[in-house]
């Protein structure tokens, strides 16, 4: 068990913990009794710089949400249009990416694994950011903002942390829609704002540091494929995590140099594969999805890197590393925000993207007409994500 994984349990624990000790002062939605819930805990952190900010920026901080009013329909143009385009798909080719997953510390089928520390910072980061634009845009408008505080989602125990900041709707109900609009929207254009940033960073700065300090050494055998038959990769004994660093005394250190070469081979001929561990001889099989073309039963393969000696003389171990972890961070803020910034625009009731989407109904269709013109698109667009979801975990590929 690794250090992140440990972490991870760890962290699981202190959670279900807290939550236990403060079950009292939580307000608790249950989806399922006792298995699905919602749980929130209501603080005031964060209230006085809310206030404070906008008060400074007033202006600059209401322009700001009008303009989160252009980019939040536009995304939600986006974002609808994306899940639909991807609908069948996702649905007749097993292999076909989802538009929507779970995003978890875990590796497993149908998950979109973020190792734990990058996780737990990236949504600290990313509800931080959320929430406090929505206060932020709230308070520019003078508009009260009750509470702010923490929350979980929970199957069984506590597996997913959030944070929220609570306007008074009473008295957010009673503004003028373009300012509802800019308090729904600004928390989906922080994130996307937050995104753009981390790739700047990411683009500007992390990148020429990390290229000019590391090279390539191979291709990292990630996965076996598996279809109830054993590949010649599994065969000969190469071990997953192994790097492959030539064949047929060809080295390989770009993945595009492994791929040509096996892409001139044929089913049946015996090739020499040299890893960073031993040596393998192998008869390559026939792909199962073009038998004429030549296969070892690789899955997954990844660009595998090294620091360069001089940089590692100069600098030592540690700087070098933490400049390559900070750049993995930096991928995974900019991956994040964007996706989680865009699914918030969604147009499902509790979304912000619904909420959004409520208010020009309201107007064109009245409140009663517009409520369920909107509960019928909530229930499409929350079948659709339930079909990436189940297509993750490879439920669809049952019926090919």
């Amino acid at each position: 068990m690794d250090f992140e994984t440990i972490a991870a349990i760890i962290f699981l624990v202190l959670l279900t913990l807290f939550v236990y000790l403060k079950r009292k002062s939580l307000d608790t939605k249950h989806l399922i009794p006792h298995v699905l819930y919602f749980s929130m805990y209501r603080t005031k952190i964060g209230l006085k710089l809310m206030n404070s900010v906008a008060k400074k920026f007033r202006k600059l901080v209401q322009y700001m949400g009008y303009f989160g009013i252009l980019i939040g329909f536009l995304g939600m143009v986006f974002i609808c249009f994306f899940l639909i385009k991807d609908l069948i798909p996702i649905v007749t080719e097993p292999e076909a990416a989802q538009g929507v997953g779970l995003v978890l510390p875990i590796k497993a089928k149908g998950v979109f694994f973020v190792p734990f520390f990058y996780w737990i910072i990236s949504i600290f980061v990313i509800a931080v950011v959320h929430e406090f634009s929505h206060g932020l845009v709230a308070r520019a408008h003078n508009m009260k903002v009750k509470s702010s505080g923490f929350a979980f989602l929970a199957l069984i125990v506590p597996i997913i942390p959030a944070a929220f900041v609570e306007p008074d709707e009473k008295q957010l109900r009673k503004r003028p829609q373009k300012e509802q609009l800019s308090v729904f929207a600004a928390g989906p254009l922080a994130n996307i704002i937050t995104a753009l940033l981390c790739l700047g960073i990411l683009s500007l700065v992390m990148v020429p540091i990390v290229n000019a300090a590391i090279e390539p050494n191979g291709v990292k055998f990630a996965e076996y494929y598996r279809n109830g038959k054993i590949y010649p990769a599994e065969n000969a004994g190469i071990e997953v995590g192994e790097i492959i660093q030539g064949i047929d005394n060809n080295p390989t250190p770009y993945v595009a140099n492994m791929t040509e070469i096996l892409g001139s081979k044929k089913p049946g001929e015996t090739i020499k594969i040299k890893t960073d561990k031993s040596t393998y001889q192998i008869e390559l099989d026939k792909n199962p999805e073009n038998e004429s073309a030549a296969f070892i039963g690789i899955s997954r393969i990844e660009q595998s890197t090294e620091i360069k000696e001089n940089v590692r003389a100069k600098y030592g171990k540690f700087l070098p590393d933490a400049m390559m972890w900070i750049a993995g961070l930096f991928v995974f803020l900019y991956i994040l925000n964007l996706g989680i910034g865009l699914f918030n625009l969604v147009p499902i009731g509790p979304l912000d993207g619904g909420r959004m989407l409520q208010l020009p109904l309201h107007r064109y269709f009245g409140q009663e007409k517009g409520n369920r013109v909107l509960a019928y698109v909530s229930l499409v667009f929350f079948v659709i994500i339930l079909v990436n979801v189940f297509a993750g975990f490879g439920l669809f590929g049952l019926f090919n």
